[in-house]
């Protein structure tokens, strides 16, 4: 009765439009009402749902991101990123996607990595001739590298709520992220090919790329740094976020001079914006609770059985609805409603905790390029100045590619995790 009032209760707020955060904590109290538990546990278990050290790295990395978009480290990684591309049919769009796994590595976000990227990109590859669909649906969809190659957000959020390795997270990120980015490279250079778009004609020129490195030395240095700290046990993610900052300010203000007061005022601003969707993490956990307490994850286990005992059928089948939930829900909302009730599922089935997180991440990439949410789609379809059901259709090869990766992934597990396991993370 307890569970069935929950869920309905969630269901009929969401349908009617209430924000996610405010769905969570009225289908809570309802259910609370009804139940045996005290209504005091509301107040404990929100406070605990924010009181975890590891959700401070969210609002830093995603200021730190914005002060090196501002500060010119974008434009700096893009100009020795193009230097390899430009004898290659599609190769802005080839550079594009790499720039966005580059970036990747110090932003956390997917629609951060499409407005500091695209930003630059898409003008250049109009200016090249080509297509605003082609523009855009590369920018968005290299984009979706933002929340897998790590530092990612998203995994912040996994890992606290699943109580598993942050750093082990963003090791498996590494192989993944290369993988997909890889194959968008691969999709970008066949739709120019098909289209007719010509190559840049630029040669590669040893002096220049070696001046685009001397010049962006700093910038190119972000993600080493970072990642590098938090590999070697230098730092937590929390730390390396606000030396990330840090940096950020030294490059943009004093390296490049491009950080003055109004521009460090508004990535405050809007790092400060974008990190109240955190407000969701306090009332999922209540939510999640009330959920445990009514053997949820028990029951959908049960369900689930009844299906097949096959890890990889059952994955399949979580996949599939991953891409369903994606469509109408935000990303951060998916996991930190999913992971409570899907977790100890999957873990029963003997499935890595951190590899059902990064496929939890990876199926989340879809999500930012299908609408009616596609997050990204909306970033890019603005700077491209192009709409957005014409985007949509444009960037169905690179989600194509996506799915393909996603099913590799899940059946083969070892390439996400050989290496946090080399390193002593996971089951």
């Amino acid at each position: 009765m307890t569970l069935a009032l929950l869920l309905g209760t969630l269901a009929v707020c969401l349908v009617i439009g209430v924000p996610i955060f405010m769905a969570l904590g009225i289908a809570t109290v309802v259910a609370l009402t009804v139940s045996d538990v005290p209504m005091l546990i509301l107040g404990q278990t929100l406070y605990q749902g924010v009181d975890k050290f590891p959700l401070l790295a969210i609002p830093c990395f995603i200021l730190a991101g914005s002060l090196m978009e501002r500060g010119g480290v974008t434009r700096q990684i893009i100009a020795v990123i193009s230097q390899f591309t430009g004898r290659v049919r599609g190769g802005l769009g080839i550079a594009t996607i790499l720039a966005c796994m580059f970036f990747s590595a110090i932003s956390g976000s997917g629609p951060g990595t499409v407005a500091a990227v695209g930003s630059v990109m898409i003008p250049a590859m109009l200016r090249a001739g080509h297509g605003r669909d082609y523009a855009g649906a590369v920018s968005s969809s290299g984009g979706t590298l933002g929340i897998l190659i790590p530092p990612s957000n998203p995994m912040i959020i996994y890992g606290v709520i699943a109580q598993t390795s942050i750093v082990g997270l963003f090791m498996a990120g590494i192989v993944p992220g290369m993988i997909i980015g890889v194959a968008h490279c691969l999709v970008a250079y066949l739709v120019a090919r098909h289209v007719g778009y010509e190559a840049t004609g630029e040669r590669f020129n040893l002096r220049e790329f070696a001046c685009a490195c001397w010049q962006g030395k700093f910038a190119l240095a972000a993600p080493f740094l970072i990642l590098g700290g938090i590999y070697a046990g230098v730092f937590t993610p929390v730390e390396a976020s606000v030396i990330a900052v840090f940096y950020g300010l030294f490059v943009g203000g004093a390296i490049n001079r491009m950080l003055d007061f109004r521009a460090v005022f508004d990535s405050l601003i809007e790092a400060a914006r974008i990190s109240t969707a955190m407000i969701i993490v306090a009332t999922s956990t209540v939510f999640g609770q009330i959920l445990t307490v009514n053997q949820a994850p028990h029951k959908l286990a049960e369900l689930l059985a009844t299906v097949s005992t096959d890890p990889f059928i059952v994955l399949l089948i979580i996949i599939l609805a991953f891409f369903i939930l994606g469509m109408f829900m935000e990303t951060l909302s998916t996991i930190i409603i999913v992971t409570p009730v899907l977790l100890p599922v999957v873990v029963q089935l003997g499935i890595d905790p951190i590899h059902f997180g990064i496929l939890f991440v990876v199926t989340n990439e879809v999500a930012f390029l299908t609408p009616p949410l596609g997050a990204n789609l909306f970033v890019a379809s603005q700077l491209a100045k192009v709409s957005l059901e014409r985007l949509s259709l444009h960037v169905l090869p690179h989600i194509a590619a996506i799915v393909v990766c996603i099913l590799v992934l899940a059946y083969f597990p070892e390439i996400s995790l050989w290496l946090p396991h080399l390193l002593g993370y996971g089951l």
